[in-house]
C-alpha cells in the first residue's frame, strides 16, 4: 500500500487495503464458523439444575453448587445437568449431542443418565453421582476445546514454513526493488511496483489459514458423528492406518453375557451347579460373573463366603459354607489338577469344582454386534492391511467370532499384559509410516490404548478412563464408527492437499507473471486474498460432511 501511494497509484493502494480487509473478514468468518460448528455441537453445558428441597419443591441453582447425593428434578425439554441415577419417574432422552445418534432412549428408575442428555417426555428425579466438575459434559467440553492445541504434522510444517518463508520473501522483495535500479540503472518506481506485486502474491495466508480450518472442520465433522478426536495430529494419523487391533468383548460383541447352557456331572443338578457358581462369584465385578448371578436370580448370603480370591484371567477360588469351590476356565482347573470333560457348545466355558471334584460346566454366550461384520468389511475397503482380534476368552469362542467376522488374526486366552505384548509385536514388524490402531473399551484396555499409535475407546459415555487414555473416543458402542473416523480423516486430508496444491500453483503462476511485469496489483490481490477466500471456502466443506 505504501509503495502504491509512493508511485501515485492511488486506486491500487486503496484496493490493496480494501481487499485485504475483505480477506481478513472471510478468514474470521471461517474460523468463527469452524469453532462454532463444534461449539454448537457441544452446546450441551447446562445453565441450571432444579435442586429438590426438603419440602418437595425444587429450586433453580447453578450446577456447580449441586453436591453428590443431592436430587435434581428434570422436566421435559430440559438438559440433564449432572451425571446420576434416575430415582423416580420414566422418560425418553435425546443423546444425540453426545453420541451422534438420533434415536431417543428410554430410561427408568435405577438407570444412569449423563449430563448433556436432553429430557424429552416425562419428569424424572435424578440422584447425582458426580460433581459438575467431574461430569461427562465438562470432560467432553475440555477435550474438544483442547483439540486444537495438538496440531497435525501438515499444520506444524506450514507454520514453521511460514516463519522462515515470510522474512525470506520480504528480503527478496526489497532486493527486487533496490538492485535493478542500483546495478542496471532501471526505473526505481517500476521495480518498486514489481516488488510490491511480488510481496503481495507471495503472502502465505491461504495456506496458514485454510489448513487449520480444514483440520478443525474435520474434527467438527467427526464430533457430529459421535467421534471425539483429541487433536488434528490423530486425525491425520488415521490416513496411514495399516493395522487395526480390536478387543472382542464390548467392542465386537455386545458384552452382555447370559447363561445359555448348564451341564452338571452325575450327582449334581443344574440348579445346584448354578447356585455354587453364583455364590462363588458374588464379589466379582466381571460381566460373566454378573450373568451367572442374574441367571441364579436368588438372594445370596455373603456370610457363607470365605477366603475369596480372584486369579486374573483364570477364575475364582473361594470357600462356601466350608467347602472349597473353584469357578473359572480350563487353566484354573489344570492348575489345581482337576480333570474336566470336553464340550463343543458355542460360548465361554465356566468350569465348577467343589472340594477338588469336577462338578460341571456352565456355558456363557455373548452376541456379536449388528455392525461388527460391516466394520471389518469397511476397514478392509479403506485400505487396512490386517485386522487382529485380542481376547481373554477361550480359543474356541474367539476362533468362532473371528471366522464369522472375517478377521485376519485371532489371539485368545490373553491376560492384560499379553495384549500389550501382542501390540508391541505388531508394532515391531510395521514400517515407520504405518500406524497401529487399537480399539477397546478404555477401562480394562488402558495400557494397550496407550501403547498403540492411535488408541480408540468405544462407549466413552460415562467412562473417565476412556476419555483419559484414548486418543479418539467413540461415544457409543458402534464399532463401524472406527471406519467412519478413517473416512473423515481421508476427506480432511484430501481437502487440505487440494488447498495446498491450488494455492501454490496459482501463486507460482502469478509470481512469474509479476517478475516479468505482466501482472498488476489487481492480479496480485486476487492471487493472495482471492486464493485465500477460495481455499477457506473449500476447507469449510468439511463442516458440512
Amino acid at each position: 500500500t505504501l509503495s502504491a501511494f509512493y508511485i501515485r497509484e492511488f486506486p491500487e493502494a486503496v484496493s490493496v487495503m480494501l481487499f485485504y480487509q475483505i480477506g481478513e473478514l472471510f478468514q474470521d468468518i471461517a474460523v468463527d464458523r469452524s469453532r462454532r460448528s463444534i461449539a454448537d455441537l457441544m452446546a450441551i453445558r447446562p445453565d441450571y439444575a432444579n435442586l429438590k428441597q426438603a419440602d418437595g419443591s425444587s429450586q433453580r441453582v447453578n450446577p456447580e453448587d449441586v453436591q453428590v447425593g443431592d436430587v435434581i428434578v428434570i422436566h421435559p425439554g430440559e438438559k440433564v445437568a449432572l451425571d446420576g441415577l434416575v430415582q423416580s419417574g420414566q422418560t425418553t432422552v435425546d443423546t444425540a449431542a453426545l453420541t451422534g445418534e438420533s434415536m431417543p432412549r428410554t430410561v427408568a428408575a435405577g438407570e444412569e443418565v449423563l449430563s448433556g442428555f436432553v429430557n424429552l417426555t416425562g419428569v424424572v428425579e435424578v440422584a447425582v453421582t458426580k460433581q459438575f466438575s467431574d461430569s461427562t459434559v465438562v470432560k467432553i467440553l475440555d477435550l474438544v476445546e483442547n483439540a486444537s492445541s495438538r496440531k497435525a504434522p501438515t499444520e506444524t510444517f506450514i507454520s514453521k514454513f511460514a516463519r522462515v518463508y515470510t522474512p525470506v520473501v520480504v528480503a527478496i522483495a526489497v532486493l527486487l526493488a533496490v538492485l535493478p535500479p542500483l546495478l542496471m540503472g532501471a526505473n526505481f518506481n517500476e521495480w518498486l511496483y514489481r516488488a510490491s506485486i511480488f510481496l503481495v502474491i507471495s503472502c502465505p495466508c491461504a495456506l496458514v489459514v485454510s489448513i487449520p480450518v480444514g483440520f478443525f472442520g474435520g474434527i467438527g465433522s467427526a464430533s457430529r458423528k459421535g467421534i471425539l478426536v483429541k487433536g488434528s495430529n490423530f486425525l491425520e494419523a488415521l490416513n496411514d492406518v495399516d493395522y487395526v487391533v480390536m478387543d472382542k468383548t464390548g467392542t465386537l460383541t455386545k458384552g452382555k453375557f447370559e447363561v445359555t447352557a448348564i451341564h452338571p456331572t452325575e450327582g449334581w443338578t443344574k440348579e445346584q451347579l448354578l447356585e455354587q457358581a453364583a455364590q462363588a462369584e458374588y464379589y466379582s465385578n466381571h460381566p460373566i460373573a454378573k450373568s451367572v448371578q442374574v441367571a441364579y436370580g436368588q438372594t445370596i448370603d455373603p456370610n457363607i463366603i470365605e477366603d475369596y480370591h480372584e486369579e486374573a484371567g483364570h477364575g475364582i477360588t473361594v470357600k462356601i459354607a466350608g467347602q472349597s469351590v473353584l469357578v473359572g476356565n480350563r487353566q484354573l482347573m489344570a492348575d489345581h489338577h482337576i480333570a474336566v470333560s470336553d464340550h463343543s457348545a458355542s460360548g465361554t466355558m465356566i468350569y465348577v469344582a467343589v472340594d477338588g471334584q469336577y462338578a460341571g460346566v456352565i456355558v456363557i454366550g455373548d452376541q456379536i454386534k449388528d455392525d461388527a461384520k460391516t466394520t471389518v468389511q469397511q476397514l478392509k475397503a479403506a485400505g487396512v492391511r490386517q485386522i487382529t482380534m485380542l481376547t481373554g476368552d477361550s480359543k474356541t469362542v474367539a476362533d468362532q467370532v473371528g471366522q464369522e467376522l472375517g478377521i485376519d488374526e485371532v489371539y485368545a486366552e490373553l491376560l492384560p499384559q499379553d495384549k500389550v505384548a501382542q501390540i508391541e509385536a505388531i508394532m515391531e514388524r510395521k514400517i515407520a509410516k504405518e500406524k497401529v490402531v487399537f480399539v477397546g473399551d478404555g477401562i480394562n484396555d488402558t495400557p494397550v490404548l496407550a501403547r498403540a499409535d492411535i488408541g480408540i475407546a468405544m462407549g466413552g459415555l460415562g467412562s473417565d478412563a476412556a476419555i483419559e487414555a484414548a486418543d479418539i473416543v467413540i461415544m457409543d458402542d458402534q464399532p463401524s464408527k472406527v471406519a467412519t473416523a478413517i473416512q473423515v480423516a481421508k476427506d480432511t486430508r484430501k481437502i487440505v492437499w487440494q488447498n495446498i496444491i491450488f494455492a501454490m500453483a496459482v501463486k507460482g503462476l502469478f509470481l512469474l507473471l509479476g517478475a516479468f511485469g505482466l501482472a498488476s496489483m489487481w492480479e496480485a490481490v486476487f492471487a493472495d486474498v482471492g486464493v485465500t477466500v477460495l481455499a477457506v471456502l473449500n476447507a469449510m466443506r468439511m463442516m458440512k460432511k
